[in-house]
């Protein structure tokens, strides 16, 4: 029979395992795994990519650049998205409202949210807002885990070399797809990985692979990839 000492002394091993493989069970099961990168990443990883920085606001000039229409063709991306005059349309990460004042009169009977985290591109935002008198552009300031919609509010929602700048992709992810009404799109666009000669950081380019991989977890299912942009995927997602 076990003296009263060993079985106080078994317990607190028994107790210790316990604790020790719910750790490790914890670890295995995290959705978000940091260690260093590269140069270009914040050292955080999902679902076995590195995370790359936010561009600033400083870039702002850069996103309204003369040549982006050559380059990344908007024009094109604007007919894949076929939007109907009644179109409630959300534009996550919209920066400077590039894309926003290219749709608005599209979806002149419509609305669309013109998302972003970072005060100075709402500032630069509503300023353009107020110049060009559009009326049915509403500027709504998200976080870093939500895009602060609400539920099954938006037909289509557009995203333009963003998503792979997201901190925390898997809620950002689950938000807007609680935003997208029931027949609701997600136009992802995104720099190819799978082409080197693309001109732009490797951790700001996505594989098809690993964007169907992301959105499959979130429960978003590829429709199609409109392979006509010059340097970028045109992904179309749906839910489930």
């Amino acid at each position: 029979m076990l003296s009263f000492k060993s079985t106080i002394a078994l317990m607190f091993i028994g107790l210790f395992l316990l604790c020790s493989c719910n750790g490790q069970t914890k670890n295995n099961t995290e959705d978000y795994v940091y260690k260093q990168g590269g140069p270009n990443g914040i050292g955080k990883w999902y679902m076995g990519r590195e995370i790359a920085h936010v561009m600033g606001f400083q870039g702002m000039n850069w996103l309204e650049r003369p040549e982006r229409e050559e380059e990344e063709n908007t024009s094109i991306l604007l007919k894949n998205m076929y939007i109907k005059p009644k179109d409630i349309i959300a534009d996550i990460g919209a920066g400077s409202g590039y894309h926003v004042f290219k749709m608005a009169p599209l979806a002149n009977k419509g609305t669309i949210y013109a998302v972003d985290i970072q005060d100075e591109m709402l500032e630069a935002l509503r300023a353009k807002k107020e110049a060009r008198n559009n009326q049915n552009i509403k500027i709504v300031k998200g976080s870093e885990k939500s895009v602060n919609l609400p539920e099954n509010s938006v037909d289509k929602v557009l995203m333009v070399d963003v998503y792979h700048e997201f901190n925390y992709p898997k809620e950002m992810i689950a938000s807007i797809k609680k935003a997208l009404k029931p027949k609701g799109k997600l136009f992802l666009i995104e720099y190819r990985g799978e082409d080197r000669t693309v001109p732009i950081k490797e951790l700001h380019k996505m594989t098809e692979a690993q964007a169907v991989k992301e959105m499959k977890a979130a429960g978003l299912t590829l429709e199609r990839n409109d392979d006509n942009l010059p340097w970028q995927h045109c992904m179309v997602f749906m839910k489930k």
